[in-house]
Formats: C-alpha cells, structure tokens, sequence
C-alpha cells in the first residue's frame, strides 16, 4: 500500500499549490491500483461513441453506462494484479499497437469523422493513442489472464441438454446460413476512353502544378465519395490497406509533388503525399473512373459465361478463380466468402442468387455494381427454430458461454470480498 499512500499524499500536496497545476481524481482503489477519474471518462466516451449514446439526450443510459463501466475496469485491476503475479501471460508492443488502431479506427468510423470522434473524446486522437496505449496494454493483459481462466472450463452433453431443456422457449431463430466462393469478372473500359481519362487527369495536374488549388479540382472531378468534399484527402493511410498500385506510388514518390495517373481496379489517380512516417503516409488523391460501355459489361458477361461453362467441379473453380478472379481477397483462397447469411450479406444480388442456386454447382453470371460473380454453394446449415438436430454446435457454444459466465461471475465476487476496493463518490 506504499505506493498508493505516496500517490495519494503527492496529489493532496500539489492540489494546494495553485491553478496552475491539476491533479487528476480517483475514481476507484483496487488494492495498491487506482483507476483515475479521467481514464474512467476516457473509458466512458469510448464506449458512449461506440453504442452511439448522447449524454446531453439521454443522460440515464450514459450514467448506467459510466456504472458499468467502473465496474468493468475494477475487475480488470484485479485481474490485472492475479495475471502479474502469471510468469505465462504474455504479450508484444506490436500486438497492443494493432488493438489500439482497430480501437481507433472503430472509434473513427462510429463518429463519423476525426472531429467529430476527438470532440467526444475531449481530446485529439493523437493524445489519445498516447494515452490509451498502457490501457490497452493492461486491458490485454487481463483479458488474456481471464481467457486462461475460462479455458479450463468444459460441458459435457448432459449439461448442453440441460440448457436447451431450459431455455428451449427464449433460444433465438437460427438464420439459414451458406458456405460459398465466388469468382469475379470486372468489366473493364475500352481503350479510348482510358485515352480521354488519362488526358483530363494529366491537363489536372499540369493546372494545379501552375498554382491552381488541389482541393477544388478533388472536390468537382473526384470520383471517390469518400474523400472528394476533403479536396481529396485520405487523412493518414497505412501500408497494407491501400490498391497495390496506389499504394507503390504512395510510398515512393517525393513528397509535395503530383503524381503521374496511376491505374488501379477502380480508375486513375493523381495523388500528392505530404508527409511519410515508417509504413504510415499523409496522401490526397483525385480519382476519376472511366465510364463502363453496354459493350464492355457485354465482353464482361460473355467472358464470365465461357467460364462457368468449362467449370465442372470445385477443384477447377478454385483455379479458375486464382487466374481469373478479380477480387485480390479472395483469389488466392479460392474465392472462399465463408459462411454467410443470404438475407443479410451486403451484396443482395449475391443473397437473393443462392435461392436458385444447387449446391455443388457453378452458378450463371450474378450481376452486381462490382461486376459479375460466378458462384459455387458448398454447403448450407438449415435455420429456423433452435433444435437439437440442425444446430448443435451453436447450442453447445451457447451453453458453454453461459456457463463460463456463470463461473466467471461466481469467481470475480468471491476474489472481491477479500480486496481492498473503496469506489469514490
């Protein structure tokens, strides 16, 4: 408790010297750890950005929110002091670094915006990232200490039947689910209007190279949606999440220069780089698409029948996919999609396709707006009302997750009563 009382003593004696220093609150003691007010408010905005809660419209759900959240964190401390004391818990800075930028950009995208998401969080994301990296450091810690926990835990099918007997009338409908692949076929321009493409692109950058504005040639010609009213700014980019083509360039070119039109699956671009740090760049872009022709979605069509044609069985379409394909996901995987639920996957065409579809078999080209799919259905789980036949495995994990839970919560209360813990009002 020494260093608690030093912490605690320090903050009492520099809470006396004047505005010009501040001391930050606790929130909560867990033993010799505290949990600071503001890494609780830090913690709470957080969570309120991700389950889109607005504390000035609805005050109640933010303040059960904050509850559970300092409860959350409590736990965590504890779980933190037993998993020190684990010589086989461990983790890496880069495995922290890459939870803390999913953390961020799931914080981005829920805002809607990098000012949006620092004015909920009351402060700039790259104060943020600094302060939150040894939260998400213990967070780490805790969860991997309490997954060894749980993993210690079985069920046996006496107690799988025990649950569904019990909760058979609350369990939810199971969706029908398929395992499919696809191949994809893009249709691609004719060459004269890459030709009239690439001269608008290159009379652009010769204007904006003379001194005219970036911004306003990305925010009337762009054809990126996503950054055309930005004047054409993709913020920070990292290396591995761009178009292979885009991103070459993007990590070569000099920095403050426009570059050449550079051709990837979805147009041309002239792009500039204001910056580069390690495998992370500062880049705007322009990107203008040439006009797909009736003829070219022809060419398209036509290619893609020829191919469900010579396409006989699976092991052929994984081939066909690996030369053909033109998603770069999943060609190299045999245009494997996984599992998914037809009346939910995002493409439509593709979910309402499946209902005409045999397993085993190619399908006919699906046109979508990303060009045309051949499909291969492998397999599909039946779903409807939760039974015992149909859908075991998600019955037993459900009671498997019940029971850790159970266990877990048993567990934690009874660690509680034998901790120091004083909650601050």
């Amino acid at each position: 408790m020494n260093k608690l009382f030093f912490f605690l003593l320090l903050a009492v004696l520099l809470k006396g010297q004047g505005n010009s220093l501040f001391i930050d609150g606790v929130a909560a003691i867990v033993e010799d750890k505290i949990v600071l007010k503001s890494d609780l408010n830090q913690m709470v905005n957080m969570m309120a950005i991700q389950q889109n809660i607005n504390p000035n419209e609805n005050i109640n759900r933010f303040i059960k929110l904050r509850s559970f959240v300092l409860e959350s964190m409590i736990d965590q401390k504890i779980l933190l002091e037993m998993a020190e004391e684990d010589t086989t818990i461990e983790f890496s800075e880069k495995e922290v670094d890459q939870a803390l930028d999913q953390q961020i950009n799931n914080i981005l995208i829920q805002a809607g915006g990098e000012k949006e998401a620092e004015k909920m969080l009351g402060q700039s994301i790259k104060s943020f990232r600094s302060e939150f990296w040894y939260d998400m450091k213990d967070k780490i810690i805790s969860e991997k200490y309490q997954q060894k926990l749980l993993s210690k835990i079985k069920i046996s099918k006496k107690e799988v039947l025990s649950f569904f007997n019990t909760y058979v009338d609350s369990l939810p409908k199971f969706p029908t689910e398929a395992k499919i692949r696809h191949l994809l076929i893009k249709p691609t321009p004719s060459d004269s209007i890459k030709k009239e493409t690439l001269l608008l692109l290159n009379n652009i950058k010769e204007k904006i190279n003379s001194g005219e504005d970036f911004s306003f040639f990305a925010e009337n010609f762009s054809m990126d949606p996503g950054s055309k009213n930005k004047g054409g700014n993709l913020g920070w980019v990292k290396r591995g999440s761009l178009l292979k083509e885009f991103e070459e360039i993007t990590f070569t070119i000099k920095e403050n220069t426009i570059s050449d039109p550079v051709e990837t699956d979805v147009g041309f671009h002239i792009l500039e780089v204001f910056e580069r740090k390690g495998d992370r760049a500062r880049v705007r872009h322009i990107l203008i698409s040439p006009e797909i022709q009736k003829s070219d979605e022809e060419v398209a069509f036509n290619f893609a029948n020829t191919l469900r044609d010579s396409c006989k069985d699976i092991q052929e379409f994984k081939s066909l996919v690996k030369k053909h394909s033109k998603d770069y996901q999943t060609s190299n995987i045999g245009g494997d999609l996984g599992w998914i639920i037809p009346d939910q996957y995002p493409i439509k065409e593709i979910g309402l396709a499946l209902n005409y579809i045999n397993i085993g078999e190619c399908s006919p080209p699906i046109n979508t707006s990303y060009g045309f799919h051949l499909l291969w259905l492998e397999k599909i789980k039946k779903g409807g009302k939760a039974n015992l036949k149909d859908h075991w495995p998600k019955i037993e994990m459900m009671a498997l997750n019940n029971k850790k839970m159970d266990w877990y919560n048993s567990w934690i209360k009874k660690i509680k009563k034998n901790k120091y813990i004083k909650v601050s009002s």
